[in-house]
């Protein structure tokens, strides 16, 4: 099974222009994304896949692969798709998984990565579609800028959503916490290759226009999602006060420039 890691950036963010090349602790964000993936054990290959050419510059100056896409994708995972063919090149789909890792997410942890390639290893048929999920703390669960996870009991997800699912009948919203489990969703997903190569041809996904949540296109298509648990989050950054969020968090985990 070849593994790639492939991380999708623009540089137009609609809610925060310009996220991935901001100052985290002396590094551009998106050069400390691709910095944490590399160092997981895993991954034959970091590729950089955006549609801007000076983020193709900086990756290439940094060490790193990267594949220019159309300035039309929609989402992380349509970003890949479209260049799907250049990440696999001759290796067979069915026997390549290509993990997503979103360029605004500075502290990813590399051993996750490593964990999703071992869920797949692991399993006597590579999976569909894998992501991660960890249990919220209850100051969490009713925050919208992060993405909550329904779970059936053989581990596929149900449900992804920025509201608090599910939703508890006749309790006090702050006490939900105290009569379910809440997951979160670390925010990277792992694709079986053939299944990517599809996603142009997937229907569309009212759900994911609603929620502006690009796995709901998957769901609502009938491709199951699998989930695993891990140790805490990954913070993403797509608001001003996360970005902030992110740079204290530099202050504690870098030295200027590391």
């Amino acid at each position: 099974m070849r593994v790639i890691v492939a991380v999708p950036a623009r540089l137009e963010s609609s809610r925060l222009p310009g996220k991935v090349l901001a100052d985290i602790g002396g590094k551009p964000m998106i050069q400390r994304v691709l910095e944490a993936c590399k160092k997981a054990k895993t991954p034959h290959e970091i590729v950089l896949c955006t549609d801007n050419h000076l983020l193709i510059q900086y990756s290439q100056s940094w060490g790193f692969k990267a594949l220019l896409t159309s300035k039309e994708c929609e989402s992380g995972s349509e970003r890949i798709a479209s260049v799907i063919h250049k990440l696999i090149g001759t290796e067979n789909p069915k026997n390549t998984v290509i993990i997503n890792v979103q360029g605004d997410q500075p502290f990813i942890d590399p051993s996750v990565i490593d964990a999703m390639a071992n869920e797949f290893s692991n399993q006597k048929i590579i999976p569909e579609v894998l992501t991660p999920i960890y249990q919220m703390s209850r100051e969490k669960i009713h925050n919208p800028n992060i993405v909550k996870t329904l779970v059936a009991a053989n581990g596929q997800a149900i449900y992804f959503s920025r509201s608090a699912i599910p939703h508890v009948r006749s309790v006090d919203p702050t006490e939900w916490h105290m009569h379910t489990k809440y997951w979160g969703h670390v925010g990277i997903y792992g694709y079986r290759g053939d299944i990517l190569s599809q996603w142009k041809e997937l229907p569309f996904s009212p759900l994911e226009k609603t929620e502006r949540l690009e796995q709901l296109r998957l769901i609502e298509a009938g491709i199951q999602v699998g989930t695993f648990t891990v140790e805490g989050e990954s913070l993403s950054v797509d608001t001003e006060e996360q970005l902030q969020q992110a740079r204290e968090i530099a202050k504690n985990h870098f030295q200027e420039g590391e």
